[in-house]
């Protein structure tokens, strides 16, 4: 080889002038061991410790009891008590808050643990398999993004894509409307769809993706695993199933909550979920001030709650139904005995309906004494809509309970009502000793257990360093083994609640400490989890020496995982970097493209005043929406109806409209006026050519997460933010002229008290997860 050769650096082969004097070689490629199995994880939203039948549900759960009963059902599984910190460490293996989600992923504060970004050094479990000849597929909710990243022009360094996904297809938001998603994106782009049909259903799409990403691989390669990571926006609010679904369950929950939970708590004790000995916590342990006596409760609430039932259990049907699905086609396929299938939820069951359940799902972000008198909480409508697609609804803090049987608590808190989740893996193939395991098992277990089981090592090295060392241990030997040991400590933390298990014992510190008590201080209790696993006894007046033990073993861990700095001014959650200040800036749409991006959105009308300026060239005849931000969660609307100019608000479900003749064919400036008044109150105004045609006040302030669909210019892009305008033109293009401009101006913010305002704000997110 010539001296003056570049290039061929590392070559194995050898290389002359002519290929009649060289030898090719070919670089290796990543190859999976022979015989290595598919990876099925299924990850459920908000789906409480009871809902499966396994567990003690009576929700009709067949394909996932199919799989219980054949492979590994898990009695002491815990996880992270919101879902971003679930999903960050169950993709990395490392506790929640060193994987960078010590919070849901909407504001990075600037500290280590609540980045909310995953870590560059520490390889995803889709990475770590794809590294091992795995093919990697995701369908569903990501969530591990921040909301700011979420955008069209955004860094996508952290989307799924570029976290070891080879295909992905869902909603990498916090949650979205199974009939009208709100933003659905496939690999690293929006998904450019007007309308949705009739009939469709974001659970079955999923599952359609699913199996169609197999079959294409299949097509392909007839040997290569695969990882499939299919993490359900199912059962997060709102709340929504299938009419086909929900009649199944007409009537089955007009006994209430009380009723069933006690079933379910018979039910697990006869079939040792937990133990004989363990009590039902009743009132006030188990939150009976948030939740309303059924005796007492009227013919009609006893109606409106059950129907909120009736739909959450549709939906966990829906998700069995996925399960079936998948199973029928690696059956079709022969590669169902090799294939692990874990089920498992994020958190407990979340309290975020209240006590008697929504119907403006939206609407019930920050209602806690913090908004004013004659606020849209819960609006009106026919039972027979909740769980369609009018409706964003979510069942009352009654039922939550009872899908948190037989624990304490809800999503957010370290009580076991947020932290103790359902957990089946299943491998036929593999199953040497199924059977029920009660050894205590951490979310960040299951990445380092998989990789066991696949046969393939994690990176030592990764993005140019030594990749960060797990925090989980593998549960292959508990798999084996009923009488292996399983995990002794593991801290918890989530808004500053605390707590620590250490063996047997459990601290818990439901209230955060201030800085005057020290990261060990406030109120700690103590429990004896093998005699009280259900937290009924507190036993920390009479150890209080073990309880200073365990609060100063948090605080080691607190140390050891980024947790720190615990929020007591309410800050961390609160104060977003002047880096996203450009997403508040005006912007000019384009008609017909898909919608703005909802944070992008909010940005220009969150809290505040703001303008909309668009330039239009009228037709005679011209019709159709012009601008609509928002859907049947609340949004408004601008369109030319027929002969009318027409202005839709819709208060989180109540609609108001504004009619006036609209304007001639011609060129004409049309501007949208909307100004933040006192008492979170809007008032909208709508100017044709400087004159003003229409007029809303006192509105009632669209703030959280509402908006919840982004801007679409030009047409009502999936939920509709008029039903009725829906019903006779669907998404209703604009025709009969040309939208020539259309400018958004973010005003001044609110009049509101700014420091009330990020307490408000502050609880909506609190409740988002």
């Amino acid at each position: 080889m010539d001296p003056a050769a570049r290039g061929y650096e590392g070559f194995a082969g050898r290389v002359g002038e002519f290929t009649s004097e060289s030898d090719p070689s070919w670089r290796p490629r990543p190859t999976a061991a022979e015989g290595a199995p598919n990876i099925v994880v299924m990850l459920v939203d908000d789906l409480g410790f009871s809902d499966l039948g396994p567990f003690g549900g009576e929700i009709r759960t067949p394909f996932i009891d199919g799989l219980a009963a054949d492979g590994w059902l898990f009695t002491n599984y815990r996880t992270a008590p919101m879902c971003s910190p679930a999903r960050a460490a169950l993709l990395t293996g490392l506790n929640p808050h060193r994987a960078g989600f010590g919070f849901v992923a909407h504001i990075d504060p600037g500290y280590p643990g609540f980045a909310c970004e995953l870590p560059a050094a520490a390889p995803t479990l889709a990475e770590s398999l794809r590294a091992g000849g795995y093919a990697t597929f995701m369908v569903g909710k990501w969530h591990l993004t921040l909301e700011s990243r979420l955008h069209d022009g955004a860094d996508r360094s952290s989307w799924p894509l570029q976290r070891g996904f080879d295909r992905y297809f869902g909603s990498m938001d916090g949650f979205t409307s199974l009939h009208h998603p709100h933003r659905l994106v496939q690999d690293n782009s929006v998904v450019d769809v007007a309308e949705f049909p009739d009939g469709f259903f974001l659970t079955d799409e999923l599952t359609d993706r699913a199996i169609g990403m197999v079959d294409e691989l299949r097509a392909n390669d007839r040997r290569k695993p695969f990882f499939l990571y299919y993490a359900h926006t199912s059962v997060h609010g709102p709340i929504q199933a299938k009419e086909e679904d929900i009649e199944r369950y007409r009537g089955r929950y007009e006994r209430g909550w009380n009723a069933v939970r006690e079933e379910r708590f018979a039910r697990q004790r006869a079939r040792g979920i937990v133990p004989t000995h363990a009590e039902l916590p009743g009132d006030p342990l188990a939150d009976g001030d948030r939740i309303p006596h059924w005796d007492d409760l009227g013919p009609e609430e006893r109606a409106l709650f059950a129907r909120h039932m009736e739909v959450y259990a549709a939906a966990v049907d829906e998700i069995d139904q996925s399960v079936g699905r998948l199973l029928a086609r690696l059956d079709e396929l022969g590669e169902r005995e090799n294939t692990i299938i874990v089920i498992a939820s994020d958190n407990g069951g979340t309290a975020e309906g209240g006590p008697t359940g929504t119907r403006s799902y939206f609407a019930q972000f920050g209602l806690h004494g913090a908004v004013p008198d004659g606020w849209v909480n819960d609006v009106p409508r026919d039972l027979s809509e909740i769980g369609g697609p009018r409706l964003y609804g979510q069942y009352p803090t009654g039922w939550a309970r009872v899908s948190n049987t037989p624990f304490r608590s809800f999503k957010s808190s370290t009580y076991e009502g947020g932290v103790h989740a359902p957990l089946v893996i299943s491998w036929p193939a593999g199953a040497a000793s199924p059977g029920l395991r009660d050894q205590f098992v951490f979310v960040s277990d299951l990445a380092p257990t998989l990789l066991e089981l696949a046969g393939v090592a994690r990176p030592e090295q990764w993005n140019g360093t030594s990749a960060l060392e797990v925090d989980g241990d593998s549960i292959a030997g508990i798999l084996a083994d009923p009488a292996a040991p399983g995990r002794e400590q593991q801290y918890f933390e989530c808004v500053g609640r605390r707590a620590f298990v250490d063996g047997e014992w459990k601290a818990v510190s439901p209230i955060p400490p201030t800085p005057a008590q020290g990261a060990t201080g406030g109120t700690w209790e103590l429990y004896h989890l093998p005699s009280d696993p259900t937290e009924t006894r507190d036993r920390a007046e009479h150890e209080p020496e073990r309880v200073q033990e365990l609060a100063e073993r948090w605080r080691e861990e607190a140390w050891r995982n980024t947790v720190f700095p615990l929020d007591d001014d309410g800050t961390l959650h609160s104060v977003r970097p002047g880096t996203e200040a450009p997403l508040s800036e005006p912007v000019e749409l384009v008609p017909f493209r898909p919608p703005l991006e909802r944070f992008r959105s909010a940005r220009l009308t969150v809290l505040r005043s703001f303008e909309v300026h668009a330039e239009l060239e009228l037709e005679h005849g011209a019709e159709g929406v012009v601008l609509a931000h928002g859907d049947q969660g609340g949004g408004y609307l601008l369109a030319l109806d027929g002969a009318e100019l027409l202005l839709s608000y819709n208060a989180y479900g109540a609609m108001r409209r504004v009619r006036a003749s609209a304007p001639e064919p011609g060129h004409h400036r049309i501007d949208l006026r909307v100004r933040a008044d006192l008492g979170l109150r809007w008032s909208l105004a709508v100017d044709v050519d400087g004159t003003e045609r229409l007029r809303l006040d006192d509105m009632p302030m669209l703030v959280g997460m509402a908006p919840f669909t982004g801007i679409s210019v030009g047409y009502d892009y999936g939920g509709p933010v008029d039903w009725d305008l829906h019903e006779r033109h669907r998404s209703y293009p604009f025709r009969g002229g040309r939208i020539r401009s259309l400018r958004y101006v973010p005003g001044e913010a609110s009049p509101e008290d700014a420091t009330v305002l990020r307490a408000i704000e502050q609880e909506m997110r609190d409740l988002v997860d």
